[in-house]
Protein backbone atom coordinates (compact mmCIF):
# COMPACT_ATOMS: atom_id res chain seq x y z
CA UNK A 1 0.00 0.00 0.00
CA UNK A 2 0.98 3.11 -0.62
CA UNK A 3 1.94 5.85 2.24
CA UNK A 4 0.41 9.01 1.52
CA UNK A 5 1.36 12.37 3.19
CA UNK A 6 -1.55 14.46 5.25
CA UNK A 7 -0.97 18.19 5.50
CA UNK A 8 -3.04 20.13 7.63
CA UNK A 9 -3.24 23.99 7.30
CA UNK A 10 -3.18 25.48 11.41
CA UNK A 11 -3.14 28.88 12.13
CA UNK A 12 -0.76 31.34 10.86
CA UNK A 13 -0.19 29.34 7.99
CA UNK A 14 2.14 26.93 9.45
CA UNK A 15 2.24 23.41 7.57
CA UNK A 16 2.81 20.20 9.62
CA UNK A 17 3.03 17.27 7.98
CA UNK A 18 2.14 13.85 8.90
CA UNK A 19 2.03 9.83 7.53
CA UNK A 20 -1.13 8.27 6.81
CA UNK A 21 -2.08 5.55 4.90
CA UNK A 22 -5.54 6.73 4.20
CA UNK A 23 -5.71 9.27 1.06
CA UNK A 24 -7.22 12.98 2.04
CA UNK A 25 -10.59 12.97 0.57
CA UNK A 26 -11.77 16.38 1.41
CA UNK A 27 -10.24 19.83 0.40
CA UNK A 28 -8.21 21.72 2.66
CA UNK A 29 -9.05 24.89 3.94
CA UNK A 30 -7.49 28.26 5.22
CA UNK A 31 -7.97 28.58 9.22
CA UNK A 32 -9.73 31.29 10.16
CA UNK A 33 -7.76 34.31 11.92
CA UNK A 34 -9.38 36.35 14.71
CA UNK A 35 -7.48 39.36 13.27
CA UNK A 36 -8.76 39.32 9.94
CA UNK A 37 -11.93 40.37 11.46
CA UNK A 38 -10.95 42.86 13.57
CA UNK A 39 -11.14 46.91 12.86
CA UNK A 40 -7.34 47.21 12.55
CA UNK A 41 -7.71 45.00 9.97
CA UNK A 42 -11.27 45.72 8.38
CA UNK A 43 -11.42 49.50 8.55
CA UNK A 44 -15.16 49.06 8.66
CA UNK A 45 -15.25 52.22 10.65
CA UNK A 46 -14.61 54.21 7.79
CA UNK A 47 -16.31 52.13 5.46
CA UNK A 48 -19.40 52.68 7.85
CA UNK A 49 -19.51 56.11 8.09
CA UNK A 50 -18.67 56.50 4.40
CA UNK A 51 -21.00 54.36 2.86
CA UNK A 52 -24.28 56.09 0.59
CA UNK A 53 -26.92 54.01 2.59
CA UNK A 54 -26.07 55.68 5.84
CA UNK A 55 -25.99 59.12 4.38
CA UNK A 56 -22.10 59.08 4.27
CA UNK A 57 -19.70 61.44 1.65
CA UNK A 58 -20.62 58.53 -0.60
CA UNK A 59 -23.81 60.64 -1.31
CA UNK A 60 -22.02 63.45 -2.95
CA UNK A 61 -18.84 62.21 -4.62
CA UNK A 62 -20.47 59.27 -6.14
CA UNK A 63 -17.06 57.14 -5.18
CA UNK A 64 -17.49 53.63 -3.78
CA UNK A 65 -15.17 53.32 -0.33
CA UNK A 66 -12.99 50.19 -2.38
CA UNK A 67 -12.31 52.87 -5.15
CA UNK A 68 -11.50 55.70 -3.14
CA UNK A 69 -8.37 53.79 -1.50
CA UNK A 70 -9.60 54.89 2.18
CA UNK A 71 -8.78 50.85 2.44
CA UNK A 72 -5.26 50.92 2.42
CA UNK A 73 -4.58 52.50 6.02
CA UNK A 74 -5.60 49.72 7.10
CA UNK A 75 -3.52 46.79 8.64
CA UNK A 76 -2.76 43.91 6.28
CA UNK A 77 -1.13 41.72 8.90
CA UNK A 78 0.43 40.78 12.07
CA UNK A 79 3.48 42.03 10.83
CA UNK A 80 2.95 45.74 10.68
CA UNK A 81 3.07 45.85 14.46
CA UNK A 82 5.22 42.25 15.32
CA UNK A 83 7.71 41.93 12.73
CA UNK A 84 11.28 43.39 14.39
CA UNK A 85 14.67 41.85 13.79
CA UNK A 86 15.83 39.30 15.67
CA UNK A 87 19.92 38.93 15.40
CA UNK A 88 19.65 39.27 12.03
CA UNK A 89 16.86 37.77 10.90
CA UNK A 90 13.20 38.88 10.77
CA UNK A 91 11.04 37.07 13.58
CA UNK A 92 7.95 38.44 15.99
CA UNK A 93 7.84 39.96 19.12
CA UNK A 94 5.06 41.25 21.72
CA UNK A 95 7.79 44.62 22.96
CA UNK A 96 7.65 45.50 19.42
CA UNK A 97 4.13 45.80 19.17
CA UNK A 98 3.95 47.40 22.04
CA UNK A 99 6.54 50.21 21.30
CA UNK A 100 4.34 53.86 21.92
CA UNK A 101 5.93 54.55 18.15
CA UNK A 102 4.23 51.97 16.18
CA UNK A 103 0.61 53.21 17.71
CA UNK A 104 1.49 56.40 16.83
CA UNK A 105 2.88 55.68 13.19
CA UNK A 106 -0.83 55.34 11.99
CA UNK A 107 -2.49 57.02 14.56
CA UNK A 108 -1.31 60.56 13.45
CA UNK A 109 -3.70 63.10 14.70
CA UNK A 110 -2.34 62.50 18.22
CA UNK A 111 1.34 62.33 17.17
CA UNK A 112 1.67 64.96 15.03
CA UNK A 113 -1.65 67.57 16.29
CA UNK A 114 -2.47 66.54 19.64
CA UNK A 115 0.62 65.93 21.32
CA UNK A 116 2.13 68.58 19.89
CA UNK A 117 -0.13 70.86 20.51
CA UNK A 118 0.02 70.19 24.38
CA UNK A 119 3.75 69.58 24.59
CA UNK A 120 4.13 73.08 23.29
CA UNK A 121 1.72 74.65 25.73
CA UNK A 122 3.53 72.68 28.32
CA UNK A 123 -0.09 71.06 28.91
CA UNK A 124 0.57 67.20 28.44
CA UNK A 125 -2.01 64.63 28.79
CA UNK A 126 -2.37 63.83 32.50
CA UNK A 127 -1.19 60.11 31.10
CA UNK A 128 1.17 60.75 28.52
CA UNK A 129 3.18 63.29 32.16
CA UNK A 130 3.03 59.74 34.44
CA UNK A 131 4.75 57.82 31.56
CA UNK A 132 1.96 55.79 30.00
CA UNK A 133 1.45 54.58 26.94
CA UNK A 134 -0.90 53.32 24.43
CA UNK A 135 -1.41 49.41 25.73
CA UNK A 136 -0.93 50.60 29.38
CA UNK A 137 -5.05 51.30 28.81
CA UNK A 138 -5.85 49.53 25.36
CA UNK A 139 -6.21 45.99 25.65
CA UNK A 140 -4.94 43.34 23.39
CA UNK A 141 -8.68 41.84 22.35
CA UNK A 142 -9.40 45.46 21.01
CA UNK A 143 -6.04 45.23 19.03
CA UNK A 144 -6.17 41.54 17.55
CA UNK A 145 -10.07 41.28 18.06
CA UNK A 146 -12.38 38.36 19.21
CA UNK A 147 -13.90 36.93 16.23
CA UNK A 148 -16.50 39.43 15.96
CA UNK A 149 -16.69 41.89 13.03
CA UNK A 150 -17.71 45.24 14.69
CA UNK A 151 -19.19 48.34 12.78
CA UNK A 152 -17.38 50.45 14.87
CA UNK A 153 -14.95 51.12 17.53
CA UNK A 154 -17.63 52.95 19.42
CA UNK A 155 -19.95 49.92 18.89
CA UNK A 156 -20.75 48.74 22.33
CA UNK A 157 -18.31 45.69 23.04
CA UNK A 158 -16.01 46.92 20.47
CA UNK A 159 -13.45 48.29 23.08
CA UNK A 160 -12.69 47.41 26.95
CA UNK A 161 -10.30 50.88 27.86
CA UNK A 162 -12.65 52.86 30.61
CA UNK A 163 -11.75 55.33 32.66
CA UNK A 164 -13.45 53.09 35.42
CA UNK A 165 -10.57 50.63 35.05
CA UNK A 166 -8.40 52.79 37.30
CA UNK A 167 -10.47 54.96 38.66
CA UNK A 168 -12.58 53.24 40.20
CA UNK A 169 -14.05 55.96 43.09
CA UNK A 170 -13.46 59.06 41.58
CA UNK A 171 -12.75 62.08 43.69
CA UNK A 172 -16.77 63.39 44.97
CA UNK A 173 -17.19 66.96 43.95
CA UNK A 174 -20.22 69.02 42.79
CA UNK A 175 -19.80 68.43 39.38
CA UNK A 176 -20.00 64.69 40.27
CA UNK A 177 -22.54 65.03 41.90
CA UNK A 178 -24.66 67.09 39.63
CA UNK A 179 -24.01 65.49 36.81
CA UNK A 180 -23.88 61.99 37.98
CA UNK A 181 -24.28 59.13 34.77
CA UNK A 182 -25.35 61.96 32.41
CA UNK A 183 -22.00 62.74 31.15
CA UNK A 184 -19.11 60.61 30.30
CA UNK A 185 -15.73 61.43 32.00
CA UNK A 186 -15.01 63.11 28.60
CA UNK A 187 -17.65 65.56 28.87
CA UNK A 188 -15.64 67.18 30.92
CA UNK A 189 -11.94 65.91 31.22
CA UNK A 190 -10.83 66.25 27.63
CA UNK A 191 -9.01 69.59 26.60
CA UNK A 192 -9.68 69.97 23.50
CA UNK A 193 -9.91 68.08 20.32
CA UNK A 194 -7.88 69.04 16.83
CA UNK A 195 -10.36 69.41 13.31
CA UNK A 196 -9.55 67.98 10.05
CA UNK A 197 -11.24 70.71 7.92
CA UNK A 198 -11.77 71.05 4.22
CA UNK A 199 -10.48 67.58 4.34
CA UNK A 200 -9.93 67.53 -0.05
CA UNK A 201 -11.38 64.63 -1.60
CA UNK A 202 -10.22 65.52 -4.96
CA UNK A 203 -6.46 65.01 -3.91
CA UNK A 204 -7.57 62.11 -2.30
CA UNK A 205 -8.31 60.46 -5.84
CA UNK A 206 -6.18 61.96 -7.94
CA UNK A 207 -2.38 62.23 -5.95
CA UNK A 208 -3.82 59.38 -3.04
CA UNK A 209 -2.76 61.98 -0.65
CA UNK A 210 -4.84 63.09 2.17
CA UNK A 211 -4.47 67.29 2.80
CA UNK A 212 -6.97 69.33 5.43
CA UNK A 213 -6.69 72.22 7.18
CA UNK A 214 -6.43 71.70 11.30
CA UNK A 215 -8.52 73.89 13.89
CA UNK A 216 -8.82 72.94 17.49
CA UNK A 217 -8.71 75.11 20.81
CA UNK A 218 -12.30 73.48 20.99
CA UNK A 219 -14.94 70.15 22.12
CA UNK A 220 -17.90 69.29 21.00
CA UNK A 221 -20.59 67.80 22.80
CA UNK A 222 -23.04 65.26 21.89
CA UNK A 223 -24.96 62.10 22.94
CA UNK A 224 -23.41 58.29 22.90
CA UNK A 225 -24.67 55.20 24.87
CA UNK A 226 -26.62 57.35 26.76
CA UNK A 227 -24.66 60.18 28.02
CA UNK A 228 -23.07 63.56 26.86
CA UNK A 229 -19.06 62.68 25.92
CA UNK A 230 -16.83 64.54 24.00
CA UNK A 231 -16.87 64.68 20.42
CA UNK A 232 -15.52 66.39 17.05
CA UNK A 233 -16.40 67.71 13.59
CA UNK A 234 -14.46 66.57 10.19
CA UNK A 235 -15.61 68.65 7.30
CA UNK A 236 -15.09 67.97 3.71
CA UNK A 237 -14.36 69.53 -0.28
CA UNK A 238 -15.42 67.64 -3.33
CA UNK A 239 -15.07 68.83 -6.76
CA UNK A 240 -18.20 71.48 -7.92
CA UNK A 241 -17.89 73.15 -4.44
CA UNK A 242 -19.86 70.64 -2.81
CA UNK A 243 -19.46 70.05 0.89
CA UNK A 244 -19.70 67.94 3.68
CA UNK A 245 -19.84 68.20 7.72
CA UNK A 246 -19.78 65.54 9.77
CA UNK A 247 -19.89 64.90 14.18
CA UNK A 248 -18.96 62.19 15.61
CA UNK A 249 -18.06 61.25 19.62
CA UNK A 250 -14.43 61.31 19.88
CA UNK A 251 -11.98 60.79 23.22
CA UNK A 252 -9.36 62.77 22.35
CA UNK A 253 -6.09 62.47 24.13
CA UNK A 254 -5.93 65.46 25.31
CA UNK A 255 -7.15 64.59 29.48
CA UNK A 256 -6.87 66.93 31.82
CA UNK A 257 -7.15 66.46 35.76
CA UNK A 258 -9.18 69.39 36.63
CA UNK A 259 -12.61 69.06 34.57
CA UNK A 260 -14.44 71.62 32.47
CA UNK A 261 -15.70 74.36 34.75
CA UNK A 262 -19.01 75.18 34.90
CA UNK A 263 -18.96 78.72 33.38
CA UNK A 264 -17.06 77.05 30.37
CA UNK A 265 -20.43 75.18 29.51
CA UNK A 266 -23.35 76.96 31.08
CA UNK A 267 -24.85 80.87 29.73
CA UNK A 268 -22.13 80.69 27.34
CA UNK A 269 -22.18 82.90 24.26
CA UNK A 270 -22.05 79.57 21.95
CA UNK A 271 -24.88 78.39 23.32
CA UNK A 272 -27.22 81.23 23.25
CA UNK A 273 -25.94 81.72 19.15
CA UNK A 274 -26.91 78.04 18.71
CA UNK A 275 -30.05 78.59 20.23
CA UNK A 276 -30.78 81.11 17.63
CA UNK A 277 -30.32 78.27 15.10
CA UNK A 278 -26.93 79.33 13.45
CA UNK A 279 -23.06 79.19 14.66
CA UNK A 280 -20.02 80.37 12.69
CA UNK A 281 -17.64 77.36 13.59
CA UNK A 282 -14.88 79.47 11.30
CA UNK A 283 -14.18 82.40 9.83
CA UNK A 284 -11.70 84.89 7.49
CA UNK A 285 -9.59 87.51 9.13
CA UNK A 286 -6.52 89.11 7.52
CA UNK A 287 -6.85 86.06 5.02
CA UNK A 288 -6.33 83.66 7.67
CA UNK A 289 -9.21 81.25 8.73
CA UNK A 290 -9.89 81.29 12.75
CA UNK A 291 -12.54 79.32 15.03
CA UNK A 292 -14.41 79.70 18.01
CA UNK A 293 -12.86 78.48 20.85
CA UNK A 294 -14.53 76.11 23.92
CA UNK A 295 -17.35 74.42 24.39
CA UNK A 296 -19.58 73.11 21.26
CA UNK A 297 -23.14 71.55 21.88
CA UNK A 298 -23.93 69.47 18.32
CA UNK A 299 -27.52 69.81 17.49
CA UNK A 300 -30.13 68.86 15.17
CA UNK A 301 -31.18 71.37 12.50
CA UNK A 302 -28.50 74.50 13.31
CA UNK A 303 -26.50 75.85 10.70
CA UNK A 304 -22.90 75.30 11.61
CA UNK A 305 -20.89 77.82 9.32
CA UNK A 306 -17.38 77.11 8.29
CA UNK A 307 -14.63 78.56 5.93
CA UNK A 308 -14.53 75.61 3.05
CA UNK A 309 -11.39 76.08 1.20
CA UNK A 310 -10.18 74.48 -2.06
CA UNK A 311 -6.32 72.59 -2.57
CA UNK A 312 -4.22 73.31 -5.99
CA UNK A 313 -0.92 72.73 -6.57
CA UNK A 314 0.03 73.09 -2.56
CA UNK A 315 -2.02 75.93 -2.33
CA UNK A 316 -5.26 77.05 -0.08
CA UNK A 317 -7.76 79.02 -2.10
CA UNK A 318 -10.84 79.90 0.41
CA UNK A 319 -14.40 79.04 -1.74
CA UNK A 320 -16.56 81.76 -2.26
CA UNK A 321 -19.57 80.37 -2.90
CA UNK A 322 -19.79 76.90 -1.56
CA UNK A 323 -22.66 74.10 -1.58
CA UNK A 324 -24.09 74.24 1.84
CA UNK A 325 -22.85 71.45 3.32
CA UNK A 326 -24.80 67.87 4.08
CA UNK A 327 -24.33 66.91 7.58
CA UNK A 328 -24.16 63.48 8.92
CA UNK A 329 -23.88 62.35 12.89
CA UNK A 330 -22.22 59.03 12.93
CA UNK A 331 -19.49 56.66 15.70
CA UNK A 332 -23.03 55.96 17.44
CA UNK A 333 -23.35 59.79 18.37
CA UNK A 334 -26.46 61.87 17.86
CA UNK A 335 -27.17 65.30 18.84
CA UNK A 336 -27.99 66.85 22.01
CA UNK A 337 -31.90 67.73 22.59
CA UNK A 338 -33.37 70.77 22.82
CA UNK A 339 -34.11 69.84 26.67
CA UNK A 340 -29.90 69.43 27.11
CA UNK A 341 -29.50 72.81 25.09
CA UNK A 342 -32.13 74.41 27.70
CA UNK A 343 -30.25 72.93 30.85
CA UNK A 344 -26.92 74.39 29.30
CA UNK A 345 -28.32 77.75 28.54
CA UNK A 346 -28.94 78.38 32.38
CA UNK A 347 -25.49 79.85 34.15
CA UNK A 348 -24.12 78.31 36.45
CA UNK A 349 -21.05 78.74 38.95
CA UNK A 350 -18.79 76.54 40.50
CA UNK A 351 -19.70 76.82 44.45
CA UNK A 352 -16.29 78.09 46.42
Amino acid sequence: MTRRLGIKLLCGGILAVSTSIVAITQEVKKAECVFDSSLHATGRGMAHWYDKSNGGLETITGVSYAEAGCSKCHVSSCDACHKTDLNGKSGYSTESARNQDKCLSCHGREAHMIMRIDKEANTPDVHVARGMTCMDCHTAREVHGDGMAYTSMKEQGAMDVKCEQCHESPKQSVSHTVHGNKLACEACHVRHVVSCNSCHFETIMKENKRVSLPLTGWKFLMNANGQVTSANMQSFVVPENKTFLMFAPQFSHSVKKDGTTCEECHGTKIVKQIRKGQIHLSWLERGKEQNIQGVIPVLSGVEYKCVYHDYENGMWTPISNPVPPKVQYVGYGSPLTEEQLKQMAKPQKMPK
